[in-house]
């Protein structure tokens, strides 16, 4: 075994050892499983929220994204900061819902807002599909970071599997609690790590920044700037107005909102974030290093960029530190991916088609859904080819249906029922679904639209279907939905009517 798997596995061992020592002196509930018993301080709240966004993508898609695309990448670093701001105000609004109604899910949001049940089960079913291109992406981050950093000791598929069964094992275990500890070692190794490779790189191989970008700009001189066709600023613009309204919508991302032990956490949190986004353009820079260093790397192989220059680069101990660093960018957010989803298809979906379940049921069940969870994201992984980045804009694209019935849902007055709320959401993911397997776009639905309209992201249709039939479905279902009458299930613990 050489040195860098065994700085790696002892980095996952680490993570164990921390997600099952986290639950001393705590009774996990489904409450303190989930959401933490909601007394996480700032500290907490920024290094959990930091652990589910900087993942394996930020580690190897955006070093990956500056390697093959270069221009288009910075629409990465662009949305993150901007999505901080959206959470400025939303943050605050969510939690304090949250905390009224005592609420543990996304879809338990809806729910209450809505007073329907049956929302919660299109909610839930909305970020289970979201979620799983997460989850995949995680997985084959995970796969492709450790069986480079082993140097090839042990296969992509072995890691995925190590992996999926340490992660399960872990979270069933601690909860959030385990994924909250484990993500201030992985922010503190990933930040030192990136901020070195980011450094360092550049001035090994080109004596500087500056020399860099003239070394890439001599060699390709639109590399670093957005192409007229394509990823162009129409794409940038839309890919990243997409990605912002989408940011907060992923479900473990809105969980983490409930876990805060105030609302101040989340302003506090909103303002120094975006000053630790910049960590990415360190990342960029030695996807740029790479683009001479290590030529020849097409399509998905763009993933491993980063990687193979830090093994042409350096001795076996800091690679595997490197390698360690990226395994925690894949168990953290995974952990929390796994915990919303099986957090809300036990309590949103069997809670409501079972309403005999008690508490504790729904709490055992929400921890078998982990490993079932878990088992078909390995086998999508294994199966699969999609690069990192385009699966993460696929989640993007589904997550981004709900906002439309959630920000209605902040208003004092919303004018948007429950059956249009349902209705939208379901037409937006139904287009998304549609988009993604046929590979359509606008260039191909209207090839005689301008250049600028056919690039834009064609998530904006399933957003704009998704307005439409919420807006129409809503106007006539005002009346109905103003007439009192009984549906199946409880919110807030009391039969609706």
């Amino acid at each position: 075994m050489n040195t860098a798997l065994i700085i790696i596995f002892g980095f996952l061992l680490l993570a164990i050892y921390l997600g099952i020592r986290a639950t001393r002196g705590k009774k996990m509930d489904l409450e303190q499983w989930s959401v933490g018993g909601r007394g996480f301080g700032t500290v907490f709240v920024f290094f959990l929220m930091a652990g589910e966004i900087y993942t394996t993508f930020t580690f190897l898609g955006g070093s990956a994204w500056a390697y093959g695309k270069g221009g288009p990448a910075f629409y990465i670093l662009a949305y993150i900061s901007l999505a901080y701001v959206l959470g400025y105000w939303i943050g605050p609004q969510i939690w304090r819902y949250a905390k009224k109604h005592k609420l543990m899910s996304q879809p338990d949001f809806f729910v209450s807002k809505y007073k329907s049940p049956f929302l919660g089960i299109v909610v839930s079913c909305a970020g289970v599909l979201a979620i799983v291109p997460y989850i995949i992406l995680q997985f084959k981050g995970l796969g492709i970071i450790v069986s480079e950093a082993s140097y090839g000791s042990i296969s992509s598929t072995a890691a995925i599997w190590i992996g999926a069964i340490s992660l399960t094992v872990y979270l069933m275990i601690s909860g959030i609690h385990g994924s909250a500890w484990t993500a201030i070692v992985k922010d503190i190794m990933i930040f030192i790590v990136v901020l070195f490779l980011g450094i360092y790189m550049p001035f090994h191989y080109y004596g500087g920044l500056q020399p860099m970008f003239e070394a890439v700009h001599q060699a390709n001189p639109t590399f670093l700037t957005l192409p007229k066709t394509g990823l162009s600023i129409s794409w940038f613009i839309s890919t990243v107005m997409l990605t912002v309204l989408g940011f907060y919508m992923w479900p473990h991302t809105f969980n983490a909102t409930y876990s805060a032990e105030n609302e101040n956490v989340f302003r506090k949190n909103s303002i120094i974030s975006p000053i630790y986004t910049l960590m990415l353009l360190f990342v960029f820079f030695v996807g740029f290093t790479a683009l001479m260093q290590v030529p020849g790397l097409q399509g998905a192989e763009a993933d491993l960029s980063l990687l193979r220059l830090s093994i042409q680069t350096f001795d076996p101990w800091i690679v595997g530190f490197i390698g360690a660093a990226g395994l925690l960018t894949a168990l953290v957010p995974g952990s929390m991916l796994l915990m919303a989803a099986s957090t809300s298809l036990s309590k949103n979906v069997y809670g409501v088609l079972v309403p005999s379940a008690t508490g504790k049921q729904i709490s055992i069940l929400a921890k078998c859904f982990v490993p079932v969870i878990a088992l078909v994201s390995v086998y999508f992984t294994l199966h699969g080819g999609n690069t990192i980045v385009t699966l993460l804009l696929m989640g993007y694209s589904i997550v981004t249906q709900l906002f439309p019935a959630f920000i209605f849902s902040l208003m004092k007055n919303n004018i948007v029922t429950k059956y249009g709320a349902c209705a939208g959401i379901i037409a937006g993911i139904a287009s998304v679904m549609y988009i993604t397997i046929t590979e359509t776009t606008l260039g191909t639905l209207f090839p005689a639209l301008p250049q600028i309209i056919k690039d834009t992201n064609v998530g904006v249709i399933s957003l704009f279907i998704n307005l439409v039939v919420l807006m129409v479905v809503s106007l006539a279902t005002k009346k109905i939905a103003a007439q009192p009458h009984f549906e199946s299930g409880a919110v807030d613990g009391k039969q609706i009517l």
